[in-house]
């Protein structure tokens, strides 16, 4: 008779295998389980059984309104909204009321500092340190505000969109004044102008959602090269315009005078800084299955932050002038390692599997995401798919709350090693683990607002592929339920 698999239901804290109960055991329904012994018969039900016959709530608001709102209008889309309107409003105030290719120059490098600001690591960070600060006990209406500063990747592509209309403005004032000879704009300046707006141009249009998914590995490269070279030109402009204004002064005090100057210095700074610490470090790579394998670093890897915080991530390359990838930063119970768990999701992830690396590059500092916002509520349902459980477990392993797992994924034990399944049913002994190849796909809004219901939680964190994460964040969110995941901006 079929026997349950080890990892469809997980309640021992240690499991050291994966053989078959020696206890019999067949499946009934959808399903149901019973165990016989010699000395007694107990019947126990999975966890999720039933589930699908349990009516989900109706949807809060009308379709119209809830689409407007969890999709059209998201939080990153309203922030970049702000961003964009408000700097719309300037531009508008400035051409009534007469303006210069100058002022226009300084807004534009105001709006590409904050863009790039917006996306520094250590400036991450800090927003994440401030924001994730609020104690559990406060109003819940107010940690979940609180929660949405993954969002805030809004205002980077709300300043880049509006810094390149504003340097649109800037070059067509500027040939204006040149034209009508009313400005001492040189026809270099002018020229440098174009060429940015055209990397500029560039760069946003590369970016476009459909484009970026489509092809990240492109889009990462020109966002990479035709920045840089961008910010290059930008330094040689500024200094072009900066003579052109500057009358009677020498260069050299105008410069020093500049506001656009000393921005620039802060943005190349900015941009530097996680390059300054790119080198190449060994790793101990273990691979888990033909799909995964984790990869073990010492702690002082990232030198300033020696040990990456729960919900944080980190940056790999094989070769770090070409892509580099993020992946979760997994520390090690008991030991003095981290890891990260990397599986099959593309010829990158393919080759580092089938070759794994002895040395491997890294640079910068962990990153906060969206899994740093756990640490604000009482009560957490974790969800993850397959590999998604490689950026919760950090979470779990720090017991920051109560919390329940929901890991669904083919095979699991198999795929991830006994070493991490047993980490995380020790730190969650009640998790569930469905396993797809034995049960097929669950519907994961029904099978995740059970498990809020059952355990009172407060807040949803789901790490999954694109399409499921938006699908379990909008149906929970739309029956009420706060739900977090990850939001593809970058």
């Amino acid at each position: 008779m079929p026997t349950l698999p080890a990892l469809a239901y997980q309640r021992d804290s240690t499991p050291t295998s994966t053989e078959p109960s020696s206890k019999e055991g067949t499946i009934v329904g959808t399903p149901s389980l019973s165990f016989k012994s010699e000395t007694s018969s107990v019947i126990e039900k999975l966890p999720w059984d039933g589930y699908l016959e349990e009516d989900l709530p109706e949807k809060k608001e009308g379709k119209i309104f809830r689409d407007l709102r969890h999709i059209v209008f998201t939080i990153y889309h309203r922030i970049f909204g702000i961003v964009f309107f408000a700097n719309a409003g300037i531009l508008i105030a400035l051409f009534v009321y007469g303006v210069t290719s100058q002022r226009l120059g300084l807004i534009t490098v105001a709006n590409i500092f904050v863009a790039i600001m917006m996306r520094q690591d250590y400036v991450v960070n800090a927003f994440f340190d401030v924001f994730t600060s609020v104690p559990q006990s406060w109003p819940l209406w107010f940690r979940l505000l609180m929660a949405r500063v993954y969002h805030l990747g809004g205002i980077h592509s709300g300043a880049a969109v509006s810094g390149t209309i504003w340097l649109a403005a800037t070059c067509a004032q500027g040939t204006q004044e040149r034209v009508s000879g009313n400005g001492p704009i040189s026809v270099a300046t002018l020229t440098f102008a174009w060429l940015i707006l055209i990397f500029l141009g560039c760069i946003i249009g590369f970016a476009l959602p459909w484009f970026r998914s489509a092809s990240h590995d492109t889009f990462e490269r020109i966002h990479r090269f035709a920045g840089w070279t961008a910010t290059g030109l930008v330094w040689v402009h500024v200094v072009l315009l900066t003579n052109d204004w500057r009358g009677e002064k020498s260069l050299g005090y105008a410069l020093v005078h500049s506001a656009p100057m000393w921005l620039m210095f802060i943005i190349t700074a900015s941009l530097a800084l996680p390059w300054t610490r790119l080198r190449k470090v060994p790793v101990r790579s273990v691979v888990l299955s033909d799909h995964a394998v984790r990869m073990y670093f010492q702690y002082k890897v990232f030198g300033m932050h020696p040990r990456p915080v729960p919900g944080s991530f980190g940056r790999v390359s094989l070769d770090p002038l070409q892509e580099w990838h993020a992946f979760a930063c997994v520390p090690v119970p008991g030991t003095d390692e981290w890891s990260m768990v990397v599986s099959q999701a593309g010829d990158w992830t393919t080759k580092l599997i089938r070759d794994p690396p002895s040395e491997i590059w890294v640079r910068g500092t962990p990153v906060s995401g969206v899994l740093r916002v756990n640490i604000m509520f009482r009560r957490v349902v974790f969800v993850a798919t397959g590999s998604g459980i490689g950026p919760i477990a950090p979470c779990l392993f720090a017991h920051d709350q109560e919390h329940r797992l929901l890991w669904t994924g083919s095979n699991i034990r198999k795929t991830f090693g006994d070493d991490l399944v047993n980490a995380v049913t020790a730190a969650d002994p009640d998790a569930v683990i469905y396993d797809t190849r034995k049960y097929g796909r669950p519907d994961m809004v029904k099978l995740t607002y059970k498990m809020v219901k059952d355990f009172n939680a407060e807040a949803v964190v789901i790490i999954s592929n694109e399409p499921l994460t938006k699908k379990v964040v909008y149906g929970l969110m739309s029956r009420g339920v706060p739900a977090f995941g990850a939001i593809w901006d970058s």
